[in-house]
């Protein structure tokens, strides 16, 4: 810098402008004499967005920690899509730990990169995104956590950005919902679980991430005709604990009908009943086996594979999506961080599905 700058004054370059092209032209130079780039090929729109650098030029391990390596700004405007996180499990009814899930998805999600080679998905060639930070949450006060969530939640969809959610227990999903309800009115849900989240009182608490879905139906946040459930097995305090889901006009799909085959022919059901309406993505990290995600509160075995997940996210192509969120990563009960980098991952494919995305096909 400090040679172009004296090069630039003995020729008369004094103007800032000229000597910043000098230094661009002259690193541009460099890299390419190394083999390398760190100019993003724009090959379907002249829009300055966000791109995460490539490792080739920046180490993985470097910067501050955001989802991605993406740029981190505080607050929503001016962007298509944000990753949030909301650290709390103040929610839970077992194991605890899924405040510290927004940081581990955060850390592991250095491995992403900007495309997606199996879809032909590029996100960044087609939305500004960046990641938001936290919700101020109070770890002392579950009810007002909901409070803060909410607002927060419709300070960033009043801007037309889509919120793309780090968990967190489920209890988040009924104030963002909230705040997505209030602006695009009654959704769909697209719910992947081994619960169903259903239930109503715990412990004389109404709150929690047991009952987020009632709560959403008892306020008329969704379009029961519009949801659908993934994944949902394990016991329960009574023979049907699906009826209450199925009283509503849900659709159960039990784990039992997953296994041992593609969920590609599921999800194309999925889209008719789904249709062009407004549609919310919920994805629960127990909805994935215990054996390819342990780092979680209420593991029940006998689960999705992530290959299943990744099915039916991709399935979510064409839908109107307008939120998503990817719950209950729970970092000290899986130290290999393997959860969470799954997580991280499938965050990164809810992105690929969001409306607008240009697809390489």
């Amino acid at each position: 810098g400090a040679v172009l700058y004296k090069t630039a004054r003995s020729k008369g370059r004094q103007s800032l402008r000229a000597l910043c092209s000098e230094i661009k032209l002259s690193m541009q130079n460099l890299l390419r004499g190394a083999g390398l780039s760190v100019i993003p090929r724009r090959l379907m729109s002249e829009k300055r967005l966000n791109v995460p650098p490539s490792a080739d030029v920046v180490a993985r391990v470097s910067g501050i920690s955001t989802m991605a390596k993406l740029p981190f700004q505080e607050t929503a405007e001016g962007l298509d899509a944000a990753f949030i996180g909301v650290p709390i499990d103040t929610g839970t009814s077992n194991r605890p730990g899924a405040r510290f899930g927004p940081r581990q998805i955060r850390s592991e999600s250095i491995m992403l990169r900007a495309c997606n080679s199996a879809t032909g998905a590029a996100p960044y060639e087609s939305l500004m995104v960046a990641d938001i930070g936290d919700v101020n949450v109070n770890m002392y006060d579950l009810k007002d956590t909901c409070r803060r969530i909410r607002e927060a939640y419709c300070k960033v969809v009043k801007t037309g950005c889509i919120p793309l959610t780090m968990g967190g227990d489920h209890t988040i999903s009924y104030p963002i919902l909230q705040a997505v309800a209030e602006r695009h009115g009654p959704v769909g849900l697209i719910h992947v679980d081994a619960h169903s989240d259903t239930g109503d009182v715990y412990l004389g608490e109404k709150i929690g991430h047991g009952s987020p879905f009632r709560r959403c139906v008892e306020e008329g946040l969704l379009d029961c005709k519009r949801v659908v459930q993934i994944g949902l097995r394990g016991t329960g305090y009574s023979p049907d604990n699906y009826a209450w889901s199925r009283a509503q006009g849900f659709r159960v799909v039990q784990v039992e009908e997953c296994w041992h085959k593609s969920l590609v022919p599921l999800m194309a059901e999925v889209r008719r009943q789904i249709g062009s309406g407004p549609v919310y993505l919920s994805f629960d990290i127990d909805g994935l086996d215990p054996a390819f995600a342990p780092g979680t509160g209420t593991p029940e075995i006998g689960g999705l594979t992530p290959i299943q997940g990744l099915e039916i996210i991709r399935g979510c192509r064409g839908l109107n999506l307008v939120g998503c969120d990817l719950v209950e990563v729970s970092p000290p009960y899986d130290t290999t961080g393997n959860t969470a980098l799954t997580a991280a991952n499938l965050l990164f494919e809810m992105m690929c599905v969001l409306p607008k995305i240009k697809y390489y096909d």
